[in-house]
């Protein structure tokens, strides 16, 4: 094992815990001095819970010394992205709406990352209700991409992915509604897998697309992510979507990693315009190691796949705009009395609280999705919105009767530089246009590093998508793959970050 403990894999970490060459304190202090090293330039923690994570250590150092026996990544510390209430400590879903709120329950997957005896580090930033795809719309301030601090680390989830690619933690959750989950894996050059829809509840997460959201791993190898995978996975009664089977055999298949005889789909819709030519090149040699591996690569069609973006961006704000209707000033959260009104009703504290607490993209979301869902308009668009859904789906289904899974790139470019697309949303919603059709169909995605694009140095991903509860599959995959690159260069893709090869790391 690496003697950094920050540059060693989750596994790793897991064995040397279990054989006690190390303990948990030592790993999550290692962390947590990581984090005081270099969050300050990266900032993809909104809130660090040292004592708390050292407490968690300290107990399970004592159990195992004990001779009790232990989860399989007990000892191993985790962070936890701020979109999941976690008792005790601060939930703010990166807006000044929530912001000290303490939520007094837990949320299910943080249960059992606890139950799992995991140390929780702290909470990642995101975009403010996981609206976006580059983490600039935090009401904190963005996250940086560890391999250019000028470079956004994906969105929504860009705190979790720049946690991992920067060494700050092994391990971080997620949650994927278009993608953010599989986005920031793609241009960090880390993993990431959104479940089937329903393998991992959602209760507990603050909802944005109450029929896109799931939660997921985030990680920097396969293994670690089917790892907890197996945490996070199982069904729950608190959620009425959750999937009432076991978590399927992930690690399993990680372990295997075999793709002989596999058929692989390309997705002829996700590839052509307006993908970068570096990711394009990354994207053609992965699946030419997959044919080396055994696998047929077969092209297939997916025409619907076309209208999916259109469709997501009616679906979503209109499910977002109902959701964060909650968000009145009455109950919990941010409370803001008009200005020269001295006796305010209701309606215009939560007026002024609503414009005071959400910031420009939420507010374009919720307006877009009241449109949407008003009366005369709600046929024409939010309806005719989930019939393009329903034709998404039924593409999915036509395709795996030919292929065992689909493939295509993660993302059509490498990390733009921060700034770049922020006022201009369109461009920013085209970030999501090869991950958006998995959550439209509720099936399962993975992202694994590809290369790097020739004319920026920069991560590009490979997206791996499976049938429905087939999730292992992803893994099979992912890992024969991750396996063929490793050969093929000598050593992670993380090792070869500008940033994280000079003042990020060396200074650390």
């Amino acid at each position: 094992m690496n003697t950094d403990l920050t540059r060693a894999s989750a596994a790793e970490l897991a064995d040397a815990l279990a054989s006690k060459s190390i303990s948990s304190v030592e790993v999550t202090q290692a962390h947590l001095d990581r984090i005081a090293a270099v969050d300050g330039q990266v900032h993809a923690y909104l809130h660090v819970d040292a004592e708390g994570a050292l407490a968690t250590a300290r107990a399970i150092d004592e159990r195992r010394a004990a001779g009790e026996s232990l989860p399989t990544l007990a000892g191993v510390p985790i962070a936890v992205k701020d979109v999941m209430t976690t008792k005790g400590l601060p939930t703010t879903c990166g807006s000044r709406m929530l912001e000290g709120w303490i939520p007094p329950y837990d949320a299910t997957v943080v249960r059992h990352i606890k139950a799992a005896g995991m140390p929780i580090l702290g909470k990642t930033n995101m975009d403010e209700f996981a609206m976006g795809s580059s983490t600039e719309h935090s009401a904190y301030g963005p996250s940086r991409n560890p391999w250019d601090l000028e470079r956004i680390p994906g969105g929504s989830g860009g705190g979790s992915s720049a946690v991992i690619a920067s060494f700050q933690a092994p391990l971080a959750t997620g949650t994927d509604t278009g993608g953010s989950i599989r986005q920031p894996a793609a241009v960090t050059g880390t993993v990431g897998t959104k479940p089937t829809y329903g393998g991992v509840s959602r209760y507990g997460l603050v909802a944005l697309a109450s029929s896109l959201d799931q939660a997921g791993p985030c990680a920097r190898t396969v293994l670690d992510t089917a790892l907890l995978h197996e945490v996070m996975g199982g069904h729950d009664p608190l959620d009425s979507t959750s999937i009432d089977a076991p978590v399927p055999p992930v690690v399993e298949a990680a372990r295997r990693a075999d793709v002989a005889g596999m058929r692989i789909g390309v997705v002829k819709e996700l590839g052509g315009e307006g993908y970068q030519p570096g990711v394009r090149a990354r994207f053609d040699e992965a699946v030419a190691l997959l044919v080396e591996r055994g696998a047929e690569v077969v092209e297939v069609s997916c025409p619907n796949f076309d209208y999916a973006l259109a469709a997501y961006y009616l679906i979503l704000p209109s499910e977002a705009s109902s959701n964060l209707a909650k968000f009145d000033a009455m109950r919990y959260g941010m409370r803001v009395l008009p200005e020269g009104i001295d006796a305010p009703t209701a309606e215009q504290v939560m007026a002024a609280t609503r414009d005071a607490g959400f910031g420009d993209e939420v507010k374009r979301r919720i307006i877009l999705g009241t449109y949407a869902l008003s009366s005369g308009y709600y046929d024409a668009y939010y309806g005719s919105a989930q019939k393009v859904r329903t034709l998404i789906a039924q593409d999915f289904a036509r395709a795996y009767e030919k292929v065992d899974v689909l493939v295509s790139p993660t993302a059509p470019t490498t990390a733009f530089k921060l700034g770049d697309k922020l006022d201009d949303p369109m461009a920013m919603y085209l970030n999501d246009i090869a991950t958006i059709p998995a959550n439209l169909a509720g099936v399962p995605g993975m992202s694994v590093p590809s290369g790097v694009a020739d004319e920026d140095g920069l991560p590009t991903g490979i997206q791996i998508l499976a049938p429905a509860t087939k999730d292992e599959r992803l893994y099979s995959v992912g890992a024969a793959l991750e396996q063929a690159l490793l050969e093929r260069w000598g050593a992670p893709i993380l090792s070869r970050a500008p940033e994280l090869g000079a003042d990020l790391v060396k200074g650390a």
